[in-house]
């Protein structure tokens, strides 16, 4: 049977889904994918990287109250359409003042500004330079951080942060994968030894020690995790790959086709590879979540995203010290939602490997 005919996907995907916990991954990363999206008009701080940084409310714990007055911004902010909001946010166009109590005289109003627990300060402001609506009562559901950022929001975009890795990592190690293991299934000899060798010695490092060498060639950054993690995957696809191209090219319709004349880039890209897709797939799901473990380690240990975007590693990296004091939500959040989101692409990729029948192919 040809895999890439219409009959076989649909008998995959029949078979996907009566598999229960392979569909509550699907539903899960489509969730994280939507929140992902979307994440600027969810969270609750939609402001660049949800960097709204109050530092009067910091380490406070999940359902934490406070009024805030809203005090205009001098320039305000220039407006943000509905793709730049959905790209980056939108800036402030107000500063969030914490107040205790509040009071209006004539043309001002009197607050009571929060600065501590049972200290207030007190401040006059024209009417002319708050926002129409100047008190609004904010909750923060997970709480705040160190700096007062709300964690809800800011574990949102992480949601853009972690996705984003886990898709470029699979698509570098995917390409570079496909492309070596094939070369070397195909063509054996002197190509297969050369290509068997550099898989080899890039297998022996250990997979952290070369994204940290591979790191500190590139510098830290949001874009040199993506390099850096993806060529280190790449060894795994490829090994299955070469075996799987070395087990095809010997069957008939290969044959046939070399028979026909068809060029060699045409056999691997037009017959072989879409006849062992299945196998691919299944890895793939696997490097995904094994990318987003890693970049969270990268971010926890410092040198992979950069503050102030929000990673969730990061994030557990900034407030681990609180799990032993009075708020351990605030690096318990990130990494629940770590795990929930690897468990999600675990459970596809082992659904995956039963509808493709593949188990006795890894």
């Amino acid at each position: 049977m040809n895999d890439g005919s219409p009959s076989f996907w649909k008998a995959t995907w029949l078979r996907l889904k009566k598999n229960r916990s392979a569909l509550v991954g699907l539903v899960l990363i489509f969730i994280a994918t939507f929140i992902a999206l979307f994440g600027y008009f969810l969270a609750p701080d939609p402001s660049p990287f949800a960097n709204r940084i109050i530092l009067e409310i910091g380490g406070e714990k999940p359902g934490f109250t406070q009024s805030f007055l809203q005090v205009n911004k001098q320039p305000p902010p220039e407006g943000a359409n509905f793709f730049q909001r959905l790209a980056s946010g939108r800036t402030d166009a107000v500063e969030y003042v914490p107040i205790q109590s509040w009071s209006e005289s004539r043309d001002s109003i009197i607050v009571q500004k929060f600065i501590d627990e049972g200290l207030t300060e007190r401040l006059s402001f024209h009417k002319i330079s708050v926002a129409p609506t100047p008190v609004i009562l904010k909750k923060f559901r997970l709480g705040t951080d160190k700096y007062g950022r709300d964690i809800l929001s800011r574990l949102i975009i992480g949601t853009r942060i972690s996705l984003s890795v886990g898709l470029i990592t699979v698509l570098i190690s995917l390409t570079l994968g496909i492309t070596l293991g094939a070369l070397a299934g195909y063509f054996r000899g002197r190509t297969d030894n050369l290509i068997m060798w550099l898989i080899n010695v890039i297998w022996s490092v250990p997979t952290l020690l070369l994204v940290f060498a591979i790191t500190l060639l590139l510098g830290k950054g949001f874009w040199q995790v993506f390099i850096a993690v993806g060529l280190t995957m790449w060894v795994n696809v490829a090994r299955l790959v070469r075996g799987q191209v070395l087990a095809a090219r010997e069957l008939q319709y290969v044959e046939a086709a070399k028979a026909l004349g068809f060029s060699h880039l045409r056999i691997i890209s037009k017959h072989i590879l879409p006849n062992i897709l299945g196998p691919i797939l299944v890895i793939a799901a696997s490097n995904f979540a094994s990318a987003i473990v890693i970049e969270a380690g990268l971010s926890f240990l410092g040198v992979g995203v950069q503050p102030p975007q929000p990673s969730w590693g990061l994030m557990i990296k900034e407030n681990y010290n609180f799990i032993i004091t009075n708020n351990p939500m605030l690096a318990l959040a990130p990494g629940f939602a770590i795990m929930i989101l690897v468990l999600a692409f675990n459970l596809l990729g082992n659904g995956l490997r039963d509808a493709l029948n593949v188990r006795g192919k890894l």
